[in-house]
């Protein structure tokens, strides 16, 4: 009899679990549901952007290193059935690319007499950032019926800053970084009391 009893109580918490789980994944259908209606998960937000200027280039010498200034506007776009957000943004930002000159080991360096052969590392992308004091959203607007998504300027910094590393990969920052880092070490080698230098990249 008390083995019935506690078999009984088994089989109601177990149909107790199943009803709960039940309503619990029937609730969450229509959560999905409703979501979906509503358009909280609409897909990603639309982006339109102009294509990335090269402002100005600047010879650094931490690092034996370039720099490219560059502006680039952004459009993000949430389109909803009940409202748009936008944001227009004006993004400057700044792309450093050198060489690490910490990575040259002793055998880099071959010395005959006064001649003088070096092997440097490939340049490397440094940084990608925005200058935050000349960055700035010249449009930001809201439909009637929704609160302004704040994520929309950060998704347009993000954009800006993936279009600007793209962009100074395209236009050559890396011959640049070269060109620089070549000429930069064998100044400085000449100046050494080296008569023949030859630099080349690993």
């Amino acid at each position: 009899m008390v083995g019935r009893e506690r078999w009984n109580r088994l089989v109601l918490v177990g149909l107790a679990l199943g009803i709960l789980l039940g309503m619990l994944g029937l609730g969450m259908l229509g959560g999905w549901w409703v979501g979906r209606w509503m358009g909280t998960g609409a897909g990603t937000p639309k982006i339109a952007d102009s294509p990335t200027m090269i402002r100005q280039v600047q010879g650094l010498n931490q690092l034996v290193s370039v720099k490219y200034v560059l502006e680039k506007v952004i459009l993000v776009e949430d389109a909803k059935w009940y409202g748009d957000s936008r944001v227009l943004m004006v993004a400057n930002g700044v792309a450093k690319a050198g060489v690490d000159l910490s990575k040259l080991k002793a055998d880099d360096f071959e010395v005959e007499g006064k001649r003088v052969r070096v092997s440097l590392p490939r340049p490397q992308l440094l940084d990608v950032y925005l200058d935050d004091r000349r960055t700035q959203v010249v449009e930001r607007s809201t439909g009637v019926l929704r609160e302004f998504d704040k994520g929309l300027e950060q998704e347009a910094r993000r954009q800006a800053v993936d279009q600007m590393r793209l962009a100074v990969r395209d236009a050559g920052i890396f011959r640049d970084a070269e060109e620089r880092a070549g000429s930069q070490v064998e100044a400085l080698l000449r100046r050494a009391g080296f008569e023949q230098v030859e630099v080349r990249f690993r």
